[in-house]
């Protein structure tokens, strides 16, 4: 038994920072045999395509997105769209429900990953199949914000409600800010797709499910998911860190001749996503933060809100005192490429997981700006659990950093003589080695498989 192949299917929520980690997590149960039809949209496609190392084993199956009114025609992930209309896309996925059926009746597989769609487990039920949420948020976060013992449904939720952690949840340095608070009550409780909120569909998801999984490990993350697991009822398992793969392509001729001008381990790389927005002012405090650390920096953001290009939001003179300094793009960038390039010693991150799984194993020395949701738990469970990074101060009731602080979070890793930077930097070094450490991935993996195996 132990050594027989399963078949998985996967259907992660349509954005990118969930869809990405889905697929690496199909590489690695990929490697040991195992056959995964992954449910994606069709354009989406092609931007996951090279990650998929295994494609004799892993089968991309597009998914048409239904229209939905009020979504831009065309849009199938939470990157086509702003914030607002993400429920939007949560209402169409919701309209796949037919045709991912018709497909699970078809394949017939032992599994289903999934993590937003609610009502897979019914349906997996249904036709013998097990159901697997699979999150690749922090199980710290899903135990702050989700806990049963908060009772949301019977209650509901204000923001100062999520000032303190829920009953019985483990000892931690989590702490909230009151604007962190209220906007994360706010989010939870908002309608989010067919007419239900964002908790009543996480609830669902993991009340219904067969059991849990989650994309770290015990050691940084253990009590967190105990508790989870004891909220539920569910078995809860560690999928381990699920490092991406070191990429096989060389970094592009353009990207290798820009970075390469500059001293080894000097510049600062600030890459905020592929949906993060901010507001123009943030973002000239920001890039001004930047320039006062004196040290090159390349900025790769979507342009702030109200701009059409990064260049025109700029501050007046910046770019002419900062020429051959500070590299500036609105695109994409191959980050994972980027961060192991020998110049770049800093990264300025807003704490997505997969940015932090990416640069916990890198050498830069990592400065937090988290903006929502998720991201600001990662934040400090990075800054304060771990305590692998530096969190730039923000106010407490109206969540705005300043110039100033932007360059003393930078400031704070890079100098040595700093008692808090030599901490991070040492405890980032150990992570990294725990992280990368021979045997460690496999091992996890490895009983990842075992207890999926045992449900078979």
């Amino acid at each position: 038994m132990a050594d027989r192949s399963f078949h998985i299917a996967m259907y992660p929520w349509f954005a990118l920072g969930h869809i990405t980690p889905y697929v690496h997590m199909a590489n690695k149960l990929a490697e040991r045999g195992h056959k995964i039809s992954f449910f994606l949209p069709p354009k989406t496609q092609h931007k996951v395509e090279a990650f998929n190392l295994h494609p004799h084993l892993i089968t991309f199956i597009p998914i048409t997105v239904p229209h939905v009114k009020g979504l831009p025609l065309g849009a199938e992930t939470t990157n086509d769209v702003p914030f607002p209309l993400h429920p939007l896309i949560m209402t169409a996925m919701d309209l796949t429900k037919p045709d991912i059926e018709a497909y699970l009746r078809e394949l017939k597989p032992n599994f289903v990953f999934y993590d937003f769609t609610c009502w897979l487990p019914a349906l997996t039920r249904k036709l013998g199949i097990k159901s697997v949420v699979y999150c690749i948020i922090s199980s710290g976060t899903i135990g702050y914000l989700l806990s049963p013992a908060r009772k949301t449904l019977e209650k509901g939720m204000i923001g100062s409600d999520f000032l303190e952690p829920p009953e019985g949840f483990p000892s931690s340095s989590i702490k909230l800010r009151t604007h962190e608070a209220q906007a994360l009550a706010a989010v939870t409780t908002m309608d989010y797709g067919s007419g239900l909120s964002f908790v009543e569909r996480q609830l669902m998801s993991l009340s219904d499910c067969y059991i849990i999984g989650f994309k770290t490990c015990s050691e940084i993350e253990g009590p967190y998911g105990e508790y989870i697991g004891s909220q539920f009822g569910k078995p809860v398992i560690f999928a381990g860190p699920v490092v991406p793969n070191p990429p096989k392509i060389a970094l592009e001729k353009q990207w290798e001749k820009l970075l390469s001008k500059f001293q080894p381990k000097t510049m600062i790389f600030c890459a905020f996503g592929s949906e993060c927005v901010l507001k123009k002012d943030q973002f000239q405090e920001l890039v001004l933060g930047l320039e006062l650390t004196g040290l090159p920096f390349l900025v790769a953001l979507k342009p702030p809100m109200g701009a059409k290009t990064i260049e025109s939001a700029l501050p007046e003179g910046f770019q002419e005192r900062l020429k051959g300094r500070g590299i500036l793009h609105g695109g994409w960038v191959p980050q994972q490429l980027i961060l192991r390039h020998r110049s770049v010693g800093y990264f300025v991150t807003h704490c997505g997981s997969g940015s932090l799984a990416e640069a916990m194993v890198s050498d830069c020395q990592l400065v937090l700006l988290p903006h929502v949701g998720d991201q600001i738990i990662n934040a400090r469970l990075m800054a304060r659990d771990l305590k692998i990074g530096v969190e730039v101060e923000k106010g407490d009731e109206d969540g705005v950093f300043t110039k100033y602080d932007v360059c003393k979070a930078v400031k704070t890793v890079m100098d040595h003589d700093n008692e808090l930077g030599n901490e991070v930097r040492t405890n980032h070094a150990k992570w990294k080695e725990f992280l990368l450490k021979p045997g460690l991935e496999n091992s996890y993996m490895d009983d990842f498989v075992k207890q999926l195996h045992a449900l078979v």
